[in-house]
């Protein structure tokens, strides 16, 4: 009974430590002086949400949601294709190729971009937020690969047999059985692709030259001064807006990820 009491007593201080943060951030974006102490706002104003809702602002949010969904919409379209052979068929080469796809998803994406700016520039390629987001696709896809293998291997193969049976092709099984009973993994896989590019700075930091290309991601740098002085309000007011699009993604796509897939009821005698 002790040792129960002590261990929420750790995860209560725990989230107390995550809390203060978000505390903060909200008590400080309506602060019209604010600072790192949490306080009150005293006076509480929106100034600070009207000193950073600025053309350029709103330039790097559209840049982000260009990198982003389409990193996303990209990696899950081509893992899922990539996944399908890798789970149906008795490949000479399918466990050493799902070793490299895992050994790549350990890669830190800081080690390889010397060497990819390097290709990059030499082809011409930097300051694009094309063959930005086609990195940051082909960082994603082992990761996105592995899992989605991981998902279709639920999916029981019998139901692909019998839509064969009534003459679909492999592609139309696979839109039209497999994917239905793979939302959840394609909202998941989505979700945590999206996430990561939204929240990725050093890849177009290095990537991205022009300031009216950067994303969001980069654009946050600006409340802080070469001098060391931040804009503490107008900082966290940037922070919750940042925040919105990922937890309204997440809010929208919940219904996807309400369990585990149940292909029990497709699968009768």
């Amino acid at each position: 009974m002790r040792s129960k009491w002590v261990v929420n007593l750790l995860l209560i201080i725990i989230g107390l430590l995550f809390l203060v943060p978000l505390i903060w951030v909200l008590t400080a974006a309506f602060s019209a002086n604010p600072s790192l102490a949490v306080q009150w706002p005293s006076p509480i104003t929106i100034n600070n949400f009207q000193s950073v809702l600025t053309s350029q602002n709103g330039r790097a949010f559209i840049n982000s949601f260009y990198l982003s969904f389409g990193t996303a919409i990209v990696t899950v379209v081509l893992a899922m294709l990539a996944a399908y052979p890798l789970s149906r068929y008795n490949l000479r080469f399918k466990r050493p190729f799902l070793y490299t796809i895992l050994f790549a998803t350990g890669l830190p994406i800081t080690a390889m971009m010397v060497p990819v700016y390097e290709i990059f520039n030499s082809l011409n390629m930097v300051d694009s937020l094309v063959w930005t987001g086609a990195f940051l696709v082909s960082s994603s896809l082992p990761y996105g690969i592995w899992m989605m293998k991981n998902f279709m291997d639920g999916v029981p193969v019998e139901l692909e047999e019998a839509a064969w049976v009534d003459g679909a092709s492999v592609l139309k099984a696979l839109i039209t059985v497999i994917l239905p009973l793979m939302r959840p993994a394609l909202a998941a896989i989505g979700i945590f692709i999206f996430v990561g590019a939204w929240g990725n700075f050093f890849v177009p930091f290095i990537l991205i030259q022009t300031s009216s290309l950067d994303p969001a991601s980069v654009t946050i740098y600006q409340f802080f001064s070469q001098y060391g002085m931040v804009e503490y309000g107008q900082l966290a007011a940037y922070s919750i807006l940042y925040a919105i699009p990922v937890v309204v993604l997440y809010v929208i796509a919940s219904k996807w990820l309400g369990g585990a897939f149940k292909f029990g009821g497709a699968m009768k005698a």
